[in-house]
């Protein structure tokens, strides 16, 4: 059971003290009495370290003017160093600056001398409500940063090693981060790790999607719009940029964003401001950027697809996360990670045998850690003895662990398929760039998944892991169309 609150009270003037001190203790309430500022703020720090065993202060009721620390720069230290503890002033020389000063601080009410039981009452029952609200959400950013903080990127590889070094050092700065890495590698966690540990912990973490979002709103989700900015905008909305005011805002499949959208983005980033879709108005913002990509800029630059100034802009400070069949070393680790979790969650108790644990280190993992993540989810989940074995992981993982299992993809093909699907390989070598050798397999694989889904482009785009608008512009590069069905 959770201990009662207590009440610290902050005045010089020892019979004010304990005279409130004996009216909240006949209301129940355990109270702690304290000279100034500087002596309160010692204790509270003494609690927070453990040095002193006692319930924790829940509420600060203070007096103004005091020696060494007034009530106002307690205020301050308060807001800064013990969010979750309200406060209420009382003080024998009311004046209206005073009292708004103080609101502005945080104090949940300004009372003046003598003070009258019933307010004291009110303001105190008030107060204590606060703090409660306060230590929830104290204890959910808590969990969040748990969840979402360094500790829970996981990797001994000394390439991982190298990604933690520069979370840790690009964390505490304004920079704008941009994370590299194929798809299901970690990219948002490491985003949120970069955001938890910075000074900007406490303010929003916005994502937005460049990919999964259709070209026609990508503007307006992310810039926001005005009524009437186009049919159907029938109230002002405001986008991600805003949402992630004060906080950090993070642009996933930044290659997939349109010419029109990457020009108003380098804008914001040289110059944090922008105007809204249908708006003249400027709009400025404090917004740290971190960028993600799970394509290569510097290829897209090349050919003319992705702006040369963006790029050199947000490739300030880069992390490339490396793909799971690079760290292979790392699945035990990993699958250790995982299986804990998910038996925690399922409230069962299961451990791996070698078998199973030598299919998972002989299948590649194209979909990289998100897909060994929801390897183990799956066997946890459909396990019913204490051993996971093989039989109980995917098929395609459980094949990988066979003898003559493939490490890699097969050759993938429609019926009457010749089997050959790399042209540079044909006869032998023919000298081609990675990009356009890499077109025709790309194209048949797209093409078998779609018709192994009869053409249902959500199915196939959920197991090809990537998102329907990629899919969609593969299909009209590829010119794919129903009509290969037959």
């Amino acid at each position: 059971m959770a201990e009662t609150p207590r009440i610290l009270i902050v005045d010089d003037d020892p019979i004010v003290a304990e005279s409130l001190g004996e009216f909240l203790k006949r209301e129940g309430y355990d109270t702690v009495l304290t000279g100034d500022g500087a002596e309160a703020l010692s204790l509270l720090d003494s609690a927070q370290s453990g040095a002193v065993r006692a319930a924790p202060v829940g509420l600060v009721i203070t007096d103004v003017n005091m020696p060494r620390t007034g009530g106002m720069e307690l205020l301050r230290a308060l807001r800064k160093q013990h969010p979750s503890i309200a406060s209420i002033v009382v003080t024998g020389f009311g004046k209206i600056e005073s009292a708004v000063e103080a609101i502005k601080l945080g104090a949940v009410d300004y009372l003046t001398k003598p003070v009258v039981d019933d307010e004291l009452r009110i303001a105190v029952n008030k107060a204590m409500q606060q703090h409660a609200l306060l230590a929830e959400n104290q204890t959910l950013k808590d969990q969040l940063a748990e969840r979402y903080g360094l500790g829970n990127i996981v990797g001994a590889d000394y390439r991982m090693q190298k990604v933690y070094d520069l979370i840790e050092a690009v964390a505490e700065s304004k920079t704008t981060v941009l994370i590299e890495g194929e798809s299901g590698t970690g990219k948002t966690m490491v985003a949120r790790a970069v955001h938890t540990r910075s000074p900007r912990r406490a303010g929003p973490f916005a994502v937005f999607a460049c990919g999964a979002i259709p070209e026609t709103l990508l503007e307006s989700e992310l810039f926001g719009h005005v009524k009437g900015a186009f049919t159907g905008a029938d109230a002002d909305k405001p986008g991600k940029i805003l949402a992630a005011h004060g906080g950090t805002l993070f642009i996933d499949e930044i290659n997939s964003a349109t010419p029109a959208l990457q020009l108003k983005l380098l804008r914001v980033l040289q110059e944090k401001q922008f105007e809204p879709v249908g708006s003249s108005k400027t709009v400025s913002v404090d917004v740290r950027f971190v960028l993600a990509t799970n394509q290569s800029l510097t290829t897209l630059v090349a050919n003319g697809s992705f702006r040369e100034d963006l790029y050199y802009r947000i490739n300030v400070v880069s992390i490339r996360l490396p793909p799971l069949r690079e760290r292979m070393g790392d699945v035990p680790l990993l699958v250790e990670t995982f299986l804990a979790k998910f038996c925690r969650e399922a409230g069962k108790d299961r451990v791996l045998s070698d078998t199973a644990m030598q299919s998972l280190q002989r299948h590649t993992w194209p979909g990289n850690v998100r897909e060994l993540e929801n390897a183990i989810e799956r066997a946890v989940v459909l396990s019913r003895r204490p051993t996971i074995e093989a039989e109980d992981l995917p098929d395609n993982v459980r094949q990988a662990g066979e003898p003559g299992g493939t490490r890699g993809l097969s050759v993938v093909g429609g019926a009457g398929a010749s089997g050959v699907l790399i042209p540079a390989l044909s006869n032998g070598w023919t000298p081609m760039p990675l990009e356009r050798a890499m077109e025709e397999p790309e194209k048949q694989i797209i093409l078998a998944a779609l018709r192994a889904n009869a053409w249902n482009r959500q199915e196939t785009a959920r197991q090809l892991d990537i998102n329907r608008t990629t899919l969609y512009k593969k299909i009209k590069q590829y010119g794919l169309d129903t009509n290969d069905a037959a």
